[in-house]
């Protein structure tokens, strides 16, 4: 039996399982489905997606979604399928009762642009309950009195089931005493009444057991039974009976447990016991026996528990009066419940939006609300508004819903954030109400451009700062938010002089400090200006531009520099002053400049040491040295003066320079006494680097000494091996001397000249007799014509032709006998450069240079004296074009003067007629040393070679050198000095 009821519940699922769309609204969206309750999970309701007519996409994006209120959720939405499937199994019995139709209302929802449909899901019933009675037995008790056709009133079965599956017939076994007989009633239910047709008989037969079984209409059918016992009791032939057929009552919602809602009455004309009535309830609803009660005795009816016209609008109660011999009638009662406004707005958000824009449009709609009022009538007319004044409204959508939209413009800067507080009431009396508040953010959006605190800006530095340094700092403000309000600082390409302003300062993009990129120089620029941009981080950016002017200031950083007269390191620059020269005699003017400006660029002069304070003083700003009183036999003829030039800045600084002033009425007087003077010679160069120096020039000639000794050694031994396999036959080779020439030039002429001088050291006068060129051409003494190359090649075969005889071979000078000047003397206008003393380089053999070999054509004493004269003359004529202080201030002030265009004379020294040359250098001397006996053994090899003696022949000493007078005139000075 049980087995045949499941097969036909799953048959009948199986045939009732259908889908189909009844309506698609134009106006609302509303879709309808039609399914059988107990559907498994997972259940295809329907497509959704295709019945409303959207995209699978738009489900996706729209971020779709089922909404139900406060109901429970028995459907859900697959958005990958667009198809609505079974979330839960649904109970119609549960979920209406015996309401019908059935049905689920929901809405889905969509987003970004916010859509809802509603959906309508009629739950359609399947046979799944069997009718049930309420009691497990029934008890009657019957006199036997009772005639035909008395009737017998039976409990009614319930099935949850409606419609066709509900419950349908009644069967009662046996049916030898009794009949069934069902009337219908007007809420559709059937009263069933057992029917005595036969008489009974106590004795025969004291109690009677039937089976009433319910029946209902579903397949496959299902039923219920019920035992029912009678009891034969003796004659009660009157039942009682109800004064209305149909008793009405209302009652108040939420009214007090204990409220008399009406009072039945029956009765019957039977006397004593028998005619007592009691009454009970005997409705076979469920529920109804906790909400009510009656009196048993008199018929009151009273409410037992709480009623709510939200959940049942009406009752019906079946009453039954029964007396003591078991007869019994029935009426109904049936219970209006009044409705009162108890119940607020339900407020239900739908899809609400956190944040929008500031720039969104006008009737944006910014969320979707339901609002639902259980009430009737007036009490559920609900009108929702904004309690503030706000730029947002309230439309109202359909029955029920309504959107929050803005109609007005926002602006985040105004107000970033609003607290929307819609409330909803109703019309009852009193009116209830509810609220809700709704946040919303404003979205900031970049229409704010930065704004500078100042239309322009001027900054001062102090020049030579370091790289680096803040210089000024420029703000900008945005009134927009976060990333929008973040500014960042950009310096706009632009160039400086032709530099890019890069290159001068750097601004940082966080902060707008402008730092400096080099140290500035006032003199070199003293300002500039430059673009800054100030550009947020929105998208698209927005920016502005300010101009930024840097002031450099001066800062007393430069010395005067001295314009004339020029310092060198080389030479000396002197000025001439005549012995009659009178008081105020304007001797040379100091010319200075410095570049930085203001006080800074004042300059004063002072005349820090002379070496006759008395005799010269110096203008404090013209810098003119005077001399401020007559000039005297008796003052010196050298004058040095230091002369220091200092500016007026904060701290000064100052520059010195040395003005050496020749008190002399001609050349040949100050040359003997500039002869002597010495020059520092400052040494910068690290001793490092000299000690290096030496230690390599050591290293490399020991190396030379070793690799020289070797190549003798091994020359020495093939020469032995030859000389050993030729049996001493070898040829006899004569060593001449080389020719003697030299082969390097200094100085600052382009050409290599070489000059045969002769002087002595203390005359003022040099004699020079010949210059002989070593290249194209040479220049004459007096400087006014050069020779071509023919004519030299000419001049040298005559000079050769007259050269003297080798002299004997015992004339010897030493290197501290030899005749000679110094160093060259250089002459050009009323200025003297002296040249650096330097030595004198000797191109001859080493014997030559050490004084131990011939000299070639040695020179007679008539010779040398008609060869000094001869170069004393030509000085003379040379000499005396010059004057003493013939020189123009304009000459005299120039700084760009200077004798560079005169050839530097500082080349070896020749002894006339001789090949041999005048050196000091004592590296060159042991060099030549070496030569010189590596020569001689070679000699001696060779001499010994030709098995030839050779004979060393003494030489004596040279004679000493007579002293001319004027070399005895410096020799005294000397000891004076």
């Amino acid at each position: 039996m049980a087995q045949g009821e499941i097969s036909g519940r799953t048959m009948t699922r199986q045939v009732l399982l259908f889908i189909s769309v009844l309506s698609l609204s134009s106006v609302h969206g509303q879709v309808s489905y039609s399914i059988p309750e107990e559907m498994a999970k997972g259940s295809l309701v329907g497509n959704i997606a295709q019945d409303l007519g959207l995209d699978i996409k738009r489900l996706k994006s729209g971020k779709a979604r089922i909404h139900v209120g406060n109901s429970a959720e028995y459907i859900e939405l697959d958005k990958d399928r667009g198809v609505l499937l079974i979330k839960e199994i649904i109970d119609r019995e549960a979920l209406c009762r015996q309401t019908t139709p059935c049905a689920l209302h929901f809405q889905i929802i969509l987003e970004n642009p916010i859509e809802f449909y509603r959906v309508t899901i009629e739950i359609i019933d399947i046979n799944d309950n069997a009718p049930v009675f309420q009691k497990d037995s029934m008890k009657f008790e019957i006199s036997e009195s009772a005639v035909t056709g008395a009737k017998f009133v039976l409990e009614r079965a319930f099935d949850s089931d409606i419609g066709a599956n509900g419950l349908q017939s009644y069967s009662l076994n046996p049916i030898d005493n009794f009949s069934l007989k069902l009337h219908g009633q007007t809420d559709g239910s059937k009263k069933v009444e057992m029917v005595l047709q036969k008489p009974l008989d106590r004795e025969k037969q004291e109690q009677m057991s039937l089976v009433l079984t319910a029946l209902d209409g579903g397949d496959p059918q299902m039923s219920g039974t019920v035992q029912i016992h009678v009891n034969v009791l003796d004659a009660n032939d009157n039942a009682p009976v109800f004064t209305q057929a149909v008793y009405t009552a209302s009652v108040v919602e939420n009214s007090q447990k204990g409220t008399l809602l009406t009072t039945v009455r029956a009765t019957d004309i039977d006397h004593g016991s028998n005619g007592l009535v009691t009454y009970s309830i005997s409705s076979s609803t469920i529920g109804i026996l906790d909400l009510f009660e009656i009196d048993e005795s008199n018929g009151e009816v009273r409410l037992m528990g709480k009623v709510d016209y939200e959940s049942d609008k009406h009752y019906q109660i079946d009453v039954e009066a029964k007396d003591k011999g078991g007869l019994s009638d029935s009426s109904k009662l049936v219970v209006d419940i009044v409705d009162v406004n108890d119940n607020s707005p339900l407020i239900d958000m739908m899809s609400t939006s956190k944040s929008i824009p500031e720039n969104s449009p006008s009737q944006t709609v910014i969320a979707v609300m339901s609002v639902h009022d259980p009430d009737s009538d007036n009490n559920g007319v609900v009108n929702c508004v904004l309690t503030q004044n706000m730029p947002f409204t309230i439309k109202s959508t359909s029955t029920g819903f309504y959107s929050l939209v803005t109609d007005s413009d926002l602006d985040r800067e105004r107000a970033f954030e609003y607290n929307i507080i819609v409330m909803c009431s109703d019309e009852g009396v009193p009116s209830l109400s509810s609220s809700v508040t709704l946040t919303l953010q404003i979205s900031d959006v970049n229409d704010n451009a930065p704004v500078f605190e100042r239309s322009s800006y001027e900054a001062y530095i102090i020049e030579n700062n370091t790289p680096g340094l803040s210089i000024f700092t420029v703000k900008a403000r945005d009134a927009d938010w976060n990333q929008n309000a973040r500014v960042s600082y950009i310096l706009e390409d632009s160039s400086v002089n032709g530099v890019p302003v890069a290159s001068y300062v750097s601004v940082s993009a966080d902060s707008g400090v402008i730092h400096s990129v080099r140290s500035f120089d006032y003199e070199q620029i003293k300002d500039f200006q430059f673009r800054i941009k100030a550009q947020d981080g929105g998208s698209p950016p927005l920016s502005s531009n300010v101009t930024v002017k840097i002031m450099i200031q001066d800062q007393n950083d430069n010395t005067p520099q001295v314009l004339y007269p020029v310092q060198t390191s080389s030479s000396l620059v002197a000025e001439m002053v005549p012995r009659s020269a009178d008081v105020g005699f304007l001797v040379t003017k100091v010319v200075a400049v410095d570049v930085d400006s203001g006080q800074n660029a004042w300059l004063s002069y002072k005349l820090q040491k002379a070496t006759d304070r008395a005799l010269f003083e110096v203008g404090l700003q013209n810098g003119e040295i005077r001399t401020i009183r007559q000039v005297n036999d008796k003052d010196a003829v050298k004058q040095r003066l230091t002369v220091v030039v200092e500016d007026n800045g904060q701290p000064s600084r100052s520059a010195t320079v040395i003005v050496n002033v020749a008190v002399a009425d001609s050349f040949p007087e100050v040359l003997s006494e500039f002869t002597d003077f010495t020059h520092d010679k400052e040494y910068n160069d690290n001793l490092s680097f000299y000690l290096v120096l030496a230690l390599a020039v050591v290293s490399f000639l020991f190396i030379v000494s070793i690799i020289a000794i070797l190549s003798v050694k091994c020359y020495r031994w093939r020469r032995e091996q030859m000389f050993y396999k030729s049996n001493g036959n070898l040829p006899v080779i004569p060593y001449y001397p080389p020719l003697y020439a030299d082969v390097g030039g200094t100085g600052t002429l382009r050409q290599v000249y070489n000059y045969d001088v002769c002087g002595t050291t203390d005359s003022r006068k040099s004699d020079m007799k010949y210059v002989r060129p070593d290249s194209q051409s040479i220049i004459s003494l007096d400087g006014t014509q050069t020779l071509p190359h023919a004519q030299r090649d000419k001049r040298i075969n005559d000079d050769g032709e007259n050269q003297q005889k080798p002299p004997n071979a015992d004339w010897r000078f030493t290197q501290g006998q030899r005749p000679g000047p110094s160093g060259p003397c250089n002459y050009h206008g009323d200025h003297i450069r002296w040249p650096q003393k330097r030595s004198i380089r000797a191109g001859g053999p080493p014997e030559m240079a050490m004084g131990t070999g011939p000299w070639p054509n040695p020179p007679t004493e008539a010779e040398q004296l008609q060869a000094l004269m001869a170069a004393a003359n030509e000085v003379s004529e040379a000499t005396a074009t010059l004057g003493p202080g013939t020189m123009g201030l304009s000459t005299r002030y120039s700084p760009q003067f200077t004798l560079q265009h005169v050839p530097d004379y500082r080349q070896n020294v020749y002894i006339p007629g001789s090949t041999a040359t005048l050196t000091s250098n004592p590296q060159q001397q042991q060099q030549q040393q070496q030569q010189m006996l590596m020569q001689q053994q070679m000699a001696a090899q060779q001499q010994a070679l030709q098995a030839q003696p050779s004979e060393a022949s003494a030489q004596p000493e040279p004679p000493k050198a007579a002293q001319t007078p004027a070399s005895k005139k410096k020799s005294t000075k000397k000891e004076k000095k």
